[in-house]
């Protein structure tokens, strides 16, 4: 056989591959289907907003002070396992919220898949929860989106808190949004990106400092990729980060003004602690707390300090600063 014929079959191999991948893939993940596996699952519950149901987890009494959860770009309410019962035992009211086209809530292919359209989903979802003002948390791409909210609608917000949130398109230079932004190849690979437990992996030990790498577990792999696995799942992955806007924060830090903790991890590679020393020059009524031995998720990684700072802060305590801000 020659190089041509060789060439010929490879070629035919992949395209009905990629075929048999885009066929077989399922169009929605079922909630029913799934719920057995889902960490408090016994707190999920779900509202309509504007057409899209809308998957929420709820703990503490109502009538304690509301924090709302808002997690990162491909995640969902799993980050927020650990904490949010630990801040409901603080006397808190805890909302964590699955963004539009992740987790468990709809992934309509009408929505514009933007920061701003995120944070008025969030602010509508208040409105139907009847929940006038709160202190927001938002953790990576959820940060722009908290941030957004407090611009945009500020008698929404009580307090803000940025976990290594995004606040600007820097992100966008990583090699894997790069390839989703081309027409086409970004259609073709993300099914099977999001599918591999090698790159779910991967991507993990980027994520987490090396001191937590035992939390790379292969329960903690399914569950990120099991609400990602399906056909909707892909096209919100893609708008998302073809419709990324997150420059706004940078330029418009300054005129957030809600009393707003930042906390960062000393190893974050995803958003470096550089960005959380911008926003906490810019924002006049900010603290800058940066965890010794954390990546990018100090909720997962340092739970018991997560939720200690977060009380500390919300019940109006001194925060002790672990980072000194550069002169």
């Amino acid at each position: 056989m020659n190089k041509k014929n060789l060439a010929l079959g490879a070629g035919g191999a992949i395209v009905g591959l990629v075929a048999w991948k885009m066929l077989t893939r399922a169009r929605v993940v079922d909630w029913e289907t799934v719920s057995d596996k889902i960490h408090h699952a016994e707190n999920s519950n779900f509202a309509e907003v504007d057409g899209a149901t809308i998957h929420y987890q709820e703990f503490g009494d109502k009538t304690n002070p509301t924090l709302l959860l808002i997690h990162g770009y491909t995640a969902s309410t799993y980050v927020w396992k650990t904490v949010a019962p630990l801040l409901a035992d603080a006397q808190f009211h805890v909302v964590a919220v699955d963004l539009i086209g992740f987790g468990y809530s709809d992934k309509p292919a009408s929505f514009d898949y933007t920061i701003a359209s995120q944070a008025r989903m969030i602010e509508r979802l208040m409105n139907r929860l009847g929940i006038g003002k709160a202190t927001i948390i938002g953790s990576s791409y959820g940060g722009a989106v908290a941030s957004t909210l407090a611009l945009d609608s500020a008698e929404r917000v009580e307090k803000l808190v940025l976990v290594g949130a995004v606040c600007n398109d820097e992100v966008l230079q990583n090699p894997l949004l790069k390839l989703a932004a081309v027409p086409l190849l970004g259609e073709v690979l993300t099914p099977f990106l999001l599918d591999s437990k090698t790159l779910s992996r991967a991507r993990m030990k980027q994520t987490l400092a090396p001191a937590s790498h035992h939390l790379i577990t292969k329960e903690r792999v399914e569950s990120v990729i099991r609400p990602l696995k399906a056909k909707d799942a892909h096209h919100s992955v893609l708008a998302s980060a073809r419709n990324w806007d997150a420059n706004r924060i940078k330029e418009d830090a300054h005129l957030i003004n809600q009393p707003t903790l930042l906390i960062w991890g000393e190893n974050d590679t995803v958003v470096p602690v550089h960005n959380g020393q911008y926003l906490y020059d810019s924002m006049l009524n900010s603290r800058l707390v940066v965890l010794e031995n954390c990546g990018h998720l100090p909720q997962e990684e340092k739970p018991e300090r997560f939720v200690e700072l977060v009380g500390e802060f919300c019940h109006n305590k001194k925060v002790e600063t672990e980072w000194k801000k550069n002169e």
